[in-house]
């Protein structure tokens, strides 16, 4: 991160998300981790763009409670179709139904980020269209053995076994995977230069 005021300042990620931080080391060479315990529930009704900014942003409030002076960035991603949201699946057999949902279909990938500072705050999201190849039953309990799906919304991950099934994509990649980074990169900078300008 070029801005000066943003690489001198204490960074934190609230997300215990191995992908995020993977993906925020693009951004950082060095930032902490602190998973939230924020309350993740919403109303039933709640549409995905809604549902993601508002669990990133609760992560990210959780987290900079703690944190003072520090740079803290929550984040949450979802899966919708149908007009459903698909979080990460209870068990192998949501996994399986999940699945066999998005089989042969374009769906979309939400990924919310919030940027929390010293009680100033900023929130966005990205969406991102996925296609997925058409699935056989075999495939799906193959996949599930993997364990793959267990840890991701929608039941899948695209950077692993995932990909396989993944026809194409229509946005941002790394939205999938859970952190749009040049989105993040630019709602950084303007949240530099609006916040942490010296008067």
């Amino acid at each position: 991160m070029e801005n000066t005021k943003v690489k001198n300042r204490r960074v934190v990620l609230a997300s215990q998300s191995p992908r995020r931080q993977e993906l925020l080391k693009f951004l950082f060479e060095d930032f902490e981790v602190r998973v939230s315990d924020a309350d993740e529930s919403l109303p039933d009704a709640t549409p995905p763009a809604k549902a993601v900014e508002t669990l990133a942003l609760r992560k990210a409030r959780a987290v900079a409670a703690d944190c003072p002076g520090a740079l803290v960035i929550g984040s949450d991603t979802v899966v919708a179709i149908d007009g459903l949201i698909l979080g990460k699946p209870d068990d192998p057999e949501d996994a399986a139904a999940m699945l066999r949902r998005l089989s042969g279909r374009v769906h979309e990938v939400y990924t919310g980020a919030a940027l929390c500072l010293g009680g100033r705050e900023t929130v966005f999201h990205v969406c991102t269209g996925v296609e997925f190849c058409p699935l056989s039953d075999a495939e799906i309990a193959w996949y599930l053995s993997t364990g793959e799906p267990f840890d991701k919304a929608g039941s899948y991950g695209i950077q692993g076994y995932g990909a396989r099934y993944i026809k194409g994509v229509r946005g941002d990649y790394f939205t999938v995977m859970g952190l749009p980074v040049n989105r993040l990169y630019a709602e950084i900078g303007e949240f530099a230069k609006e916040y942490l300008t010296e008067k």
